[in-house]
């Protein structure tokens, strides 16, 4: 896309059925923002949205094509992700997780068990975050699976959850796998079979994403549908996006959505000032020397900061197709640019809620919302420094053991 012109990025004009992902998302931004703020106080997308994602596929757009999915490249998944998130950013996120969830899991699972959870139009994955206390442990057939997950983003309209679980012997001992090292099992399930607490979502920002907490006791899950993930010779699925990482996919989604509310707060900053006059000023915001500077400036930055982020996953995505492989300097290339991107975009969303002054605080108004979300967004582990931190001493030539990667 030309990051020249702009107004095919605020003024969605394509038909919701157009061939173009990125146009039909666009397409829907007028409708999720006018969802935006019942959904932020309902903590999940309502009905009108979820059915409207649905008619265009979203949930599937990274599904291989044997599993009647879209197979998007990286890059375009990603602006599909940011043009989501310009209308609601509850929505891209959902976005993000739940398809990178789904391809990642259906890259090792067999495809007929694949094509059975995630074949259908409206199929969707939710779980939380891997940690040390829950248990899967081996027995006939399966895994007995015990624990409690939190952060389980779009877990209120998808039908399947799933946990990283460290994986267990009958006789207590870890599981260990080919590198001798303990291993986790992603496991799925109908979302039915858990027990949800709705009460724990309770957060700043990022309220519609309904990222509630899960738990099971004793659920017993088939082998089938107890996978390593991230494993590449396991693949069942051996097409470009799968040798990339679950992790740098969901780098690419999660910075998609950080720009996307950059872009939303940069253009309802543009619309107030053209008729705004502020209390202590004399003229229009649009007429003060300050207020044009900063505008320019924040353009230019946000201008600057997608190019250099669309470009390096393109990259990350060319290579894939070409090598089937990532090197080591593709991945932190990858990783610097949609940290880097994340934080930059978090920069320029605050910057556009301060210059809002006081419209900014009332609730009716968008830039309160979009604060939330932009603040909200910016505290997930793909925006820490450290993995800044970490490409630096991979560009100097200090040895290290990569994580996130």
């Amino acid at each position: 896309m030309d990051s020249n012109r702009l107004e095919t990025i605020v003024t969605p004009d394509a038909s919701p059925t157009a061939g173009d992902p990125v146009a039909r998302a666009r397409a829907l931004v007028p409708l999720l923002a006018a969802h935006g703020p019942e959904m932020d106080r309902r903590q999940e997308l309502t009905p009108e949205v979820v059915d409207a994602l649905a008619a265009a596929d979203f949930f599937r757009l990274l599904t291989p094509r044997h599993l009647n999915g879209q197979a998007l490249p990286l890059h375009v998944f990603a602006e599909v992700v940011e043009a989501v998130s310009m209308g609601d950013a509850s929505v891209g996120w959902c976005i993000n997780q739940g398809n990178v969830s789904v391809m990642s899991s259906a890259t090792y699972l067999a495809p007929d068990e694949a094509l059975a959870l995630f074949g259908d139009r409206r199929s969707g994955l939710a779980w939380g975050a891997r940690h040390g206390r829950a248990r899967a442990v081996k027995t006939e057939g399966g895994y007995l699976v015990t624990g409690q997950w939190d952060f389980a983003s779009g877990s209120r309209h998808a039908p399947l959850l799933g946990a990283h679980v460290p994986a267990y012997n009958a006789d207590g001992s870890p599981k260990l796998g080919p590198n001798g090292k303990p291993e986790d099992r992603t496991v799925i399930f109908p979302k039915g079979q858990a027990r949800i607490n709705r009460d724990d979502w309770a957060s700043l920002g990022l309220r519609a994403t309904g990222s509630d907490t899960y738990e099971v006791e004793g659920l017993f899950i088939p082998d089938a549908r107890a996978i390593v993930r991230d494993r590449l010779e396991d693949r069942r699925d051996s097409s470009p996006i799968t040798c990339i990482s679950s992790h740098l996919c969901y780098a690419a989604g999660f910075s998609g959505v950080a720009l996307g509310i950059a872009r939303a707060s940069l253009e309802t900053y543009k619309e107030l000032a053209r008729g705004k006059q502020a209390r202590a000023g004399m003229t229009l915001m649009r007429d003060n020397h300050a207020v044009q500077m900063e505008i320019g400036l924040l353009e230019a930055r946000l201008r600057a900061v997608r190019c250099y982020w669309l470009s390096s996953i393109k990259a990350a995505w060319d290579e894939a197709v070409e090598t089937g492989a990532q090197s080591m300097d593709t991945r932190m290339a990858h990783r610097l640019a949609t940290t880097h991107a994340i934080r930059e975009a978090t920069e320029i969303s605050a910057a556009c809620y301060r210059a809002g002054g006081t419209t900014s605080v009332l609730a009716k108004e968008p830039f309160e919302r979009r604060f939330r979300d932009a603040m909200s967004a910016s505290q997930h582990l793909q925006g820490g420094q450290w993995h800044i931190e970490m490409v630096g001493r991979h560009l100097l030539g200090v040895e290290q053991a990569p994580a996130f990667l």
